[in-house]
C-alpha cells in the first residue's frame, strides 16, 4: 500500500484527477523469459492474437466478452471453457502473464500445432486501445478483476476505472450488458464507489463481499484472502 494509505484521496478526488495517460501500465516483462516462453510468444500467441482488422466486426460467436488485464489467465480460461458460445477477448500487456495462460493451453512441443479454444482471442496490448477500435454496443460482458490499484493519489490517472474512461466502456457495451469489477484494495474500492456513483450510464448495485457464483477464482484473489484483505465484487449494468 502506498504512503497515501487506505482510502486516501477518495473523497472529492475524481474532481481533480488528471486525464488518463497514453499508457496505463508500467513494465511489460518481469523475469527473463525461458526458451519455452519465447516460443509461446512467437508462435502460440500469434495463433490466438485478435487482429486489429477484425475489430470492426468482432463478434464471431453469439456473445462478445472482454477481460481487461487477465493476469495469469485463470479467470479467462475458466470462462472460455464454461461458456463456449461466448467469444472472449482477453487483454494483457505483461508477457509473463501471457505465457502463463499460453502454457496452460498447449503442451511443450505443441506450440504451433496443438488445438486452441475456438472462442478465445488474446490482445497483448493496452485494453483501452482495443475498446477504441470496437464499434458501438458490441460487447455483452466486460471483466476488470483485481487491477493494479495505483494507490497513491498522484497515480490515480492510471486507474482503469476513471471518469474519462467510463463513457468509452459505456459506448461499447450493449444496453443490459454487465461490467464486473473486483478489487481487494481499500483505496481502489473507495475510488470505484465514487467514480461509479457519479456517472449515469450504468446502474449501480451494492458490491458483494463474497465471490458471487459464476466468478472463477484468480491467484490475486487468493493472495488477497491469505493476506487478510476483503475483496469487493461489483456488477454494473449498462442502462
Amino acid at each position: 500500500m502506498g504512503k497515501d494509505g487506505p482510502g486516501a484521496g477518495a473523497e472529492g478526488s475524481t474532481r481533480a484527477v488528471k486525464p488518463p495517460p497514453d499508457r496505463l501500465y508500467g513494465r511489460s516483462r518481469g523475469h527473463k523469459l525461458r526458451p519455452r516462453q519465447e516460443v509461446l510468444l512467437d508462435v502460440t500467441l500469434e495463433r490466438l492474437r485478435f487482429r486489429t482488422e477484425d475489430a470492426g466486426a468482432p463478434a464471431w460467436l453469439p456473445e462478445l466478452w472482454i477481460e481487461i488485464g487477465f493476469g495469469g489467465g485463470e479467470h479467462a480460461l475458466a470462462q472460455a471453457t464454461t461458456h463456449p458460445n461466448a467469444g472472449l477477448i482477453a487483454c494483457e500487456v505483461f508477457e509473463n502473464g501471457i505465457c502463463s495462460l499460453l502454457a496452460r493451453l498447449v503442451p511443450e512441443g505443441g506450440e504451433a500445432t496443438a488445438p486452441l479454444p475456438a472462442n478465445l482471442k488474446l490482445w497483448p496490448d493496452d485494453g483501452r486501445v482495443l475498446l477504441r477500435l470496437l464499434p458501438d454496443t458490441c460487447v455483452d460482458r466486460l471483466f476488470l478483476l483485481f487491477p493494479d490499484p495505483w494507490p497513491k493519489m498522484r497515480h490515480a490517472k492510471r486507474r482503469f476505472v476513471h471518469p474519462d474512461l467510463v463513457p468509452e466502456v459505456a459506448r461499447v457495451l450493449k444496453p443490459g450488458a454487465t461490467w464486473r469489477v473486483a478489487s481487494d484494495d481499500p483505496t481502489y474500492q473507495a475510488w470505484v464507489t465514487e467514480v461509479m456513483g457519479a456517472q449515469t450510464a450504468f446502474s449501480v448495485a451494492e458490491p458483494a463481499v463474497q465471490r458471487p457464483e459464476g466468478w472463477p477464482a484468480t491467484r490475486y484473489e487468493a493472495k488477497a484472502l491469505q493476506a487478510g484483505r476483503r475483496p469487493m465484487y461489483w456488477v454494473f449494468t449498462r442502462r
